[in-house]
C-alpha cells in the first residue's frame, strides 16, 4: 500500500510542477526543493542549505517508517494495518515538502545551468 501512496505523491508533485507556468519557473523555482522533500523528506532542506534540518527530517522519516511498520505488524487488523506506514510516510512527506517549498520561496531559490556546470543561487 505504501508504494501506491508514494506513487500518488510523485504524480501529485509532477502535476504541480506542470501546473506552474513556464515563465514563472525561470523566476521562482521553489518547487524543486519542495518536490525533492515530498519524495524523500529532508532532501529539499539539503538543497536549501539547511543541513541540520535536512538530517532531522530524514531521521524522522526513517524512524517513522520503521516504527509504523513495526506497530502495524503488532496490530490485529492484518494486512490493512500496513496502510498506516504509507499514510505516515505521505503525511510527513507533505509536511517536509511544504517546509522546503516555503523556505526556498523566502530565499529566492533558483537552479540554472551555466557553461561551467550546475549552479544554485539564493537571493536574500
Amino acid at each position: 500500500m505504501s508504494r501506491k501512496l508514494i506513487g500518488l505523491s510523485i504524480l501529485v508533485g509532477i502535476f504541480v510542477m506542470l501546473a506552474v507556468p513556464l515563465s514563472a519557473q525561470a523566476q521562482n523555482q521553489a518547487w524543486i526543493p519542495g518536490l525533492a522533500s515530498l519524495i524523500v523528506p529532508g532532501f529539499g532542506q539539503f538543497l536549501n542549505g539547511e543541513t541540520d534540518k535536512g538530517l532531522l527530517h530524514l531521521g524522522v522519516f526513517i524512524v517513522l517508517d520503521v516504527g509504523t511498520y513495526f506497530v502495524a505488524g503488532l496490530l490485529p487488523m492484518g494486512y490493512y494495518s500496513y496502510s498506516l506506514v504509507g499514510l505516515a510516510h505521505l503525511l510527513w512527506g507533505l509536511y517536509s515538502g511544504y517546509d522546503a517549498y516555503t523556505v526556498a520561496e523566502k530565499q529566492g531559490f533558483s537552479l540554472s545551468l551555466q557553461n561551467n556546470g550546475l549552479t544554485l543561487s539564493y537571493a536574500f
